[in-house]
């Protein structure tokens, strides 16, 4: 079979058209990666899983009471879950817990009655809200943060429609951005004293059509269920958070509000005329927001999403040497999900599936490395060297291959490409990085 090859720089002046067409309605899905994303060295970030993991666990076992129940109970459930062919990270740890909640009844498991592994998951619940609450330390440390430039782009941006932006996450790095940049937005909540959630104004795609909308589909901190009014309210953050935890409970937990009105909020921008969606930072690894994607676009034929899939995985040899790992392939999930439906694009770092066809990236020989619009911008390729035939050794002069890595999955590299759209000067006004 022949090879597919996909050409970088088409594909980005085709986003940057999409970006500035006034006919086009623009938003945003965020998940995890993006608050992993760091514009600076010294940026306040949100840790990926896998040290998440490393942090709750070391806070139980350094419990002062339960600390040494944690532990056997901890190496217990890991081997559960090797035997089910699971490794132990946050999601599968308190999916575990919730589990055994449930059918746990009046004895014990893991030696931990029902109570104790209510504690255990509560304070794995607190643990995950203090990692989150980065804000309390970003005070003079706005500009720093890449959701500022973001922020910017839309400041800036004259656009006929307002951009929308979901997000899985629960930190307020989105709000802090735009509020910094002067962005005025609307979250779902109207009111002062005790902000309450006004699902009716949802249901309107045109209630402040112009205005920037930030919809926190897995909740966010500071969310409440008022005990008086039964309303979700908006207050402080404390323990009692209103949010969508990464468990098995996920699903279930977002049939309820706010989270289904903000679910439904995102079926309802795509099914609109002309709606693109771009998702940065979210593997499709939750079913309920997946559903609610595919029902929209099998309902609208001018409706496209494009997945920013970064798909670098590092790991070792069998040398113990790093080694870098392209995860996303024709048969991976997010493969077969894109091939099964031509309005799903997903750009990954060394290749692609556009209008269901998988292919690899490789930019045009001939492109200028002064171009306008800076290769080195959105595309790295790769180095390649010819051998001495009779010594072996490496030629000095590298061989140019055409093929690479497309940057623009790292979401600090596409807002760099929303900021390489907006003039210098109109940047630079009022700047604060």
């Amino acid at each position: 079979m022949e090879e597919k090859y996909f050409e970088p720089s088409e594909m980005v002046r085709g986003i940057q058209q999409l970006l500035i067409s006034d006919k086009k309605k623009i938003a945003f899905l965020f998940g995890a990666g993006t608050s992993l994303a760091k514009k600076e060295q010294d940026s306040p970030f949100i840790p990926a899983i896998g040290k998440m993991t490393e942090l709750v666990i070391a806070y139980l076992k350094e419990d002062e009471d339960n600390g040494e129940k944690y532990v056997r109970a901890l190496d217990e459930i890991r081997e559960e879950l090797k035997q089910q062919g699971q490794l132990l990270n946050i999601e599968t740890l308190l999916s575990n817990i919730e589990e055994k909640i449930r059918v746990i009844g009046r004895g014990t498991l893991n030696n931990l009655c029902k109570e104790e592994f209510s504690i255990c998951r509560d304070k794995i619940y607190k643990k995950i809200q203090d990692i989150v609450s980065v804000h309390k330390n970003i005070l003079g440390k706005e500009g720093t943060l890449i959701q500022f430039d973001l922020a910017k782009w839309i400041c800036n941006a004259d656009r006929k429609y307002g951009v929308e932006i979901f997000t899985t996450n629960y930190d307020y790095l989105f709000e802090i951005g735009l509020e910094a940049n002067g962005v005025a937005y609307f979250d779902g909540f109207t009111g002062s004293y005790k902000p309450f959630f006004n699902a009716d104004a949802l249901e309107d795609v045109n209630y402040l059509s112009k205005q920037t909308k930030l919809w926190k589909i897995h909740g966010s901190l500071g969310l409440h269920k008022d005990s008086c009014s039964g309303r979700i309210i908006r207050m402080s953050s404390d323990k009692d958070d209103l949010l969508i935890y990464p468990s098995s409970l996920k699903y279930n937990n977002s049939k309820k509000q706010p989270y289904c009105a903000f679910m439904d909020r995102l079926n309802l921008f795509l099914k609109q005329d002309d709606a693109v969606l771009f998702v940065c930072g979210y593997s499709f690894g939750d079913e309920h927001i997946n559903e609610r994607i595919l029902s929209a676009l099998q309902t609208n034929t001018t409706a496209h999403v494009f997945v920013l899939n970064y798909d670098i995985e590092w790991g070792k040899n069998d040398e113990g040497k790093e080694v870098k790992k392209h995860t996303f392939t024709l048969n991976s999930n997010l493969g077969i999900l894109a091939s099964r439906n031509r309005k799903i694009s997903v750009l990954a770092t060394r290749a692609a599936i556009i209008g269901g066809q998988y292919g690899e990236w490789k930019i045009r020989p001939d492109i200028a490395s002064d171009d306008p619009l800076s290769p080195a911008s959105y595309f790295k390729e790769d180095i390649e060297y010819s051998k001495d035939f009779e010594t072996g050794k490496r030629t000095e002069m590298p061989i140019k291959t055409c093929k690479g890595e497309l940057l623009l999955p790292s979401f600090v590299s596409f807002v760099g490409l929303l900021k390489s759209m907006i003039p210098k000067s109109e940047w630079e006004a009022g700047g604060n990085e």
